[in-house]
């Protein structure tokens, strides 16, 4: 039973997951919107982190690819689902013991709870069983259970809970109500006065009446006439309640660990799947990049941005995708054109693509080479700190020298709109010394701009230029293409400066 874990390889799995904090790309490519809708709904299973532990390794990624493969078929999805939603009850049983008062009800509780574990572990290993299961990850969940099922200990467990269940099934007894006294007795046949007084006016019936009955609300807790009830019925049968006593004692910890685990662990799969259903209905496209740690030729065709396709589709709008290509020795893409044309958007895809594709998911997009980066650098434009008693192009700067100071040949660095505080020279003079670093570290990125100058600083950059309708230059696009920067960036941000874009101006001819 060597099976660990359906994220990690066996003896990969890190020990310190869950203290893995947000990384601090996250906001600025809007990855937090991403993952709040992942964890909606699954707050139980604390599955933040798992979304923002990347993977370096090819093997780690092709190991959760190959896992996702497997769940992608509905005849494995389906009795993964189920046996999710089982052990889900099993956890809302654990949930209301803490919430009730008597102890014989808590003990009912949790030998339900232990039924419902039981029940779907054994479910589990009997479908995966007859399934065609590739991964190693499900392969080696599928032995797993094969062997825990048939321990001593799950067949003990098992075996004591359906006893205890049939035991209490067969109890039998008479409860007699005289006046405010009521009385617990062994059953000894006595007739069911309820059924009598039923069928006795049942023939008095003619068609449908009013019922003037009252609708009680069935509360989980006992109240202490049922709860006095309950204990003359375990005075009256020792021997059942005293087993489910001992039962509890013996078995507190019955929930097998790797098994939990999994409920966890394949809740990651489960929620991303979950997410890009619709869109994948909606036509985009989704694939399994192909990964590298060392080459940094990169193609994508046809990808978007996760979070705004998400809020699109919802809102039943279009997705515009894009595609862009590296190759050697090319390293930094420079995105210029006019605002609001998709030139940020583009830059948090960029960015989105290589923190999926490192969680060994499926990233957007019909077809995906990408690189493995040890971590993703971002530089957006933010409000001033007052704090920090700075200004805001000092501020740049300091942020801008961090990154720099931390960033490898192997990291990723996002740069959005930087120093547009700033007069073109001075954008110019500043972005030309970043943009030298960047390429001298010889790191992947982009970099948004309106300075057009960054474009042709050398072959290892790549100008990209967000498109227009030829004949309505205010209407964008948002498609970007691979072509030399047109000189018109700059332009257009002292256009709408003044408030002088085509726009601007019919407004205040109207």
């Amino acid at each position: 039973m060597s099976f660990e874990s359906i994220l990690f390889e066996p003896g990969a799995s890190p020990t310190d997951l869950d203290e893995t904090s947000e990384p601090d790309s996250f906001r600025d490519l809007n990855l937090d919107q991403v993952l709040a809708a992942l964890t909606a709904g699954r707050e139980e299973y604390a599955l933040k982190p798992l979304f923002y532990r990347t993977l370096h390794d090819v093997a780690a990624v092709r190991y959760r690819h190959e896992v996702l493969r497997d769940l992608e078929k509905q005849d494995v999805l389906e009795p993964v689902k189920r046996f999710a939603q089982e052990m889900r009850r099993m956890r809302e049983h654990h949930a209301q013991i803490e919430k009730l008062h008597y102890g014989l009800q808590k003990q009912a509780w949790f030998l339900d709870a232990v039924e419902i574990y039981c029940h779907a572990v054994s479910a589990l290993s009997d479908d995966l069983a007859g399934r065609d299961v590739n991964s190693r990850g499900l392969d080696g969940l599928r032995r797993y259970l094969a062997d825990y099922i048939g321990s001593d200990r799950y067949t003990t467990l098992a075996q004591e809970t359906r006893g205890l269940k049939l035991a209490f099934a067969e109890i039998r007894y008479a409860v007699h109500s005289h006046g405010a006294r009521i009385t617990v007795s062994r059953y000894e046949g006595e007739s069911d006065y309820s059924a009598e007084v039923a069928a006795t006016f049942a023939k008095f019936q003619q068609g449908a009446t009013k019922s003037y009955l009252v609708k009680l609300p069935d509360f989980a807790d006992m109240n202490h006439i049922e709860a006095q009830i309950l204990d003359g019925v375990a005075r009256l049968n020792p021997g059942p309640f005293g087993d489910l006593a001992r039962f509890c004692g013996r078995w507190h910890d019955y929930l097998d660990p790797t098994i939990g685990r999994f409920d966890r662990e394949v809740q990651f799969y489960l929620a991303y799947l979950e997410l890009i259903a619709p869109l994948r209905r909606a036509g985009l496209p989704f694939c399994y990049p192909h990964v590298s740690a060392r080459a940094k030729e990169e193609a994508v065709e046809e990808t978007f941005d996760l979070a705004l396709a998400h809020k699109l589709v919802s809102d039943g709008k279009q997705v515009v995708t894009n595609g862009y290509y590296l190759e050697e020795p090319e390293r930094v893409i420079v995105v210029t054109g006019p605002n609001n044309g998709g030139k940020t958007t583009f830059a948090r895809t960029f960015g989105q693509l290589h923190h999926l594709a490192a969680l060994g998911l499926l990233v957007p997009g019909r077809e995906a080479r990408l690189f493995l980066p040890d971590r993703i650098y971002t530089h957006f434009e933010k409000e001033e700190d007052i704090e920090t008693l700075r200004g805001k192009l000092e501020d740049e700067l300091v942020r801008v020298h961090e990154i720099l100071e931390q960033a490898t040949e192997n990291s990723i660095i996002v740069m959005n709109e930087s120093f547009n505080s700033t007069t073109l020279n001075d954008a110019l003079y500043v972005g030309t010394e970043v943009m030298r670093r960047i390429l001298a570290i010889g790191c992947l990125g982009v970099y948004v701009t309106f300075v057009d100058e960054l474009a042709s600083l050398g072959e290892a950059t790549v100008s990209m230029v967000s498109q227009i309708v030829p004949d309505n230059p205010a209407e964008r696009t948002f498609k970007l293409i691979r072509t030399p920067a047109d000189g018109l960036a700059y332009a257009w941000a002292i256009a709408e400066k003044y408030g002088l874009t085509y726009d601007r101006l019919l407004e205040r001819i109207d």
